[in-house]
């Protein structure tokens, strides 16, 4: 690669730390999430993001909800503690997208076209989803398998590659 400048990663907010009381994890991960995406957004390459607020739930925007948990149901989605450990991360990232670690690349799921910012030693990956005059943060999780990490390795060298031309 010879890139060997890391991207350093703000700590893990866990639960042990709240002595295992979810209710008051899941409100300091808001809050966290606040900070980040609603009291100062995130500008990804000179671009301010937007912020997928509806459906609310539990009076908390759709687009926390797609950082802290999993399932493909809205209604039934599942807290996800590695994503919530996690809230801290997408932020800096989008905000220093640039930083020669990160990996960024374009990709289309059906006719949307999606940003990805990819730290591929903590296997972390932000999505965020163009729009005609604006992006929106979209979701951020952990990717657990090998197979994916490769799959979104060989997308990147590949995006990396029709630029090139």
């Amino acid at each position: 690669m010879g890139n060997n400048e890391y991207f350093n990663l703000p700590d893990l907010i866990e639960l042990s730390e709240f002595g295992g009381d979810f209710h008051k994890y899941l409100e300091a991960v808001y809050e966290c999430f606040k900070q980040d995406f609603i009291a100062k957004r995130p500008v990804f390459r000179g671009v301010r993001l937007g912020l997928k607020k509806y459906p609310l739930s539990q009076d908390k925007e759709a687009t926390f909800w797609h950082m802290t948990s999993e399932g493909e149901d809205e209604a039934t989605r599942e807290p996800d503690l590695r994503r919530m450990e996690r809230i801290k991360w997408p932020a800096p990232m989008i905000n220093q997208s640039e930083h020669p670690y990160l990996k960024v690349w374009e990709n289309t799921r059906g006719n949307k076209t999606n940003v990805l910012i990819f730290h591929e030693d903590e296997g972390y990956l932000v999505v965020l989803r163009k729009a005609k005059d604006y992006i929106l943060p979209w979701t951020a999780y952990l990717v657990t398998y090998k197979s994916r990490k490769e799959k979104l390795l060989k997308e990147y060298e590949a995006y990396i590659k029709s630029k090139e031309r």
